[in-house]
């Protein structure tokens, strides 16, 4: 039982949609964590001992053993603390299908997004648009009837896609375009989440996340 009791730690940024992966995985399985913001631009000694390949957050810290990248997080907090809230399905193909989808998320949405948040928009940002809401459609196809992308629960595809909600106001105001009229039974699910608390906390307001992106923008130049 001491793994269970061992020490966790979370190198986090708070506007991170893949750092929120790993909170939401934790609050799922009700682990008590310490919470530690890293300055990306001025990164600690801890963050680039613990993910010397890419230096990036999030790195999930157990008993001094680094984890990192998010997907990686998730299974790792799912594996190892298997005595409450399954987040993959037990079944190899439920797994198999629900890791193929949350890769497909990491490889289109976010590359997608930033196009309409860092990037000045001109007939390049219509074509992301379009792409975007194919991409979400997708997901919508995959979700079906579902409550959940897990089913009747909320599991490892459903945290893998949800943190990308409180992101949505951002793209769309930068992007000029709305998801809801597309996409209806993916922002219910959205909302669906949302209502859990193990979300709900996890996740920051979506107008704090574009003000982060409003004052990003200006040191950028992308105005």
């Amino acid at each position: 039982r001491a793994r269970m009791t061992a020490e966790v730690i979370l190198l986090d940024f708070w506007p991170s949609m893949y750092g929120m992966r790993v909170r939401v995985a934790l609050a799922e399985k009700g682990i008590e964590y310490e919470s530690r913001e890293e300055d990306l631009r001025n990164k600690s000694a801890l963050l680039l001992k613990m993910n010397p390949v890419h230096k990036k957050i999030p790195v999930l810290i157990h008993n001094g053993k680094p984890v990192c990248e998010s997907l990686v997080a998730v299974q790792y907090i799912d594996e190892t603390w298997k005595d409450k809230a399954p987040l993959l399905p037990s079944d190899p193909y439920g797994k198999a299908q629900a890791r193929f989808w949350a890769d497909f998320v990491d490889k289109k949405l976010y590359d997608i997004g930033r196009k309409f948040v860092w990037e000045k928009q001109g007939e390049e940002g219509e074509a992301a648009k379009k792409e975007f809401i194919d991409c979400l459609k997708l997901l919508e196809g995959e979700l079906g009837n579902k409550p959940y992308f897990g089913g009747e629960i909320f599991g490892y595809l459903d945290i893998a896609l949800i943190t990308f909600y409180s992101w949505f106001y951002a793209f769309e105001t930068f992007g000029n375009f709305s998801i809801e009229p597309e996409c209806p039974k993916l922002i219910e699910w959205c909302k669906r989440c949302m209502e859990k608390e193990t979300v709900s906390k996890s996740l920051p307001d979506p107008h704090k996340i574009h003000d982060f992106v409003t004052q990003y923008r200006k040191v950028l130049g992308v105005e």
